[in-house]
């Protein structure tokens, strides 16, 4: 084990596979002392199970750390608590807390059940605020903390299919920026990851049907510089995890990561980018003739409509 964080203490929701469990053992090698959650349900919520919470022990375990497991939901306010409870009874604190748990119930927009929407929102954004909402005056009264949330390409630029998911994790960034000023006085930190690996969440059959559907129709979907997500190990997120985990970090608070392979990129804030201004109220002829050059120059839609 190392020592960037001996005598920590961290909660990783979601910790039972794919990138929630990379996070949890990097952050047992960096030494710190970890609460593995996993509700330990299939990708879209149901069965489950506290089997994967406690195959990440025993793997810690092995390795010569320390670790328990929690088979709580996060999207149940008080079962959160006892997530956080688990960390603060068993190691006497909390001093790291990565929201990695979800799940998914994909949908067009025009086909989406009011069911599917709420589960999605329940785990991601609320899942996030019941154990931000927990574990934060723990790190307040310490005096410090740190919180890693997971944000999504699909809350930042949309993705078909997901308006739930993509409504999440866009709430979680809106959750993020706020956090992070609220608590930043405490010492406490805030900081969101949008990862892009291939786990079972990504690399699902409808994935593999849409892209072998576009491979035959020769469709180029928009190069956002990840490659082929099949390939994309999710250990390799973790890293900047644990770096933010850190004292090291300390300074860092509000900002957005995009990060898959061995690439971390800061993400930009929104901000206004073209601006058209007149002394007064627009007319609808000013915006007709002005807006197309001005404020709309180089705007382009991202599903341009077919024939029927």
């Amino acid at each position: 084990m190392g020592d960037m964080l001996a005598g920590r203490v961290a909660v990783v929701t979601g910790a039972g596979r794919g990138i929630g469990r990379g996070v949890a053992l990097a952050l047992a090698v960096a030494g710190a002392k970890v609460v593995v959650n996993d509700y330990g349900v299939s990708v879209d919520g149901s069965a489950p199970s506290s089997g994967p919470a406690l195959d990440v022990v025993r793997e810690i375990e092995a390795a010569g750390g320390e670790a328990v497991a929690s088979p709580e939901s996060v999207a149940d306010y008080a079962g959160a608590g006892r997530i956080i409870d688990t960390a603060v009874q068993r190691f006497g604190r909390i001093d790291i807390l990565v929201t990695c748990a979800g799940i998914l119930r994909d949908r067009m927009i025009f086909n989406m059940s009011e069911e599917e929407w709420d589960t999605v929102l329940a785990v991601h954004l609320k899942g996030t605020f019941n154990c931000i909402r927990h574990a934060c005056t723990h790190m307040r009264e310490q005096r410090y903390g740190r919180i890693v949330t997971f944000s999504s390409g699909s809350g930042l630029f949309g993705n078909p299919g997901q308006a739930n998911y993509g409504a999440a994790k866009a709430g979680i960034s809106g959750l993020t920026k706020v956090a992070a000023r609220d608590l930043g006085r405490y010492g406490v930190t805030v900081n969101a990851i949008c990862p892009v690996a291939g786990t079972r969440m990504t690399v699902t059959d409808a994935y593999l049907r849409a892209r072998e559907l576009r491979k035959q129709q020769g469709i180029v979907r928009e190069d956002r510089g990840t490659g082929e997500i099949e390939s994309l190990n999710p250990d390799d997120i973790a890293p900047m995890v644990v770096y933010l985990a850190s004292e090291h970090a300390g300074t860092v608070n509000g900002q957005f990561f995009l990060c898959y392979g061995g690439s971390i990129a800061l993400v930009s804030q929104p901000r206004p980018v073209q601006t058209l201004f007149k002394h007064g109220v627009w007319t609808l002829d000013e915006l007709d003739r002005l807006a197309p050059t001005t404020v709309l120059a180089g705007v382009t839609n991202p599903a341009p409509a077919k024939e029927a």
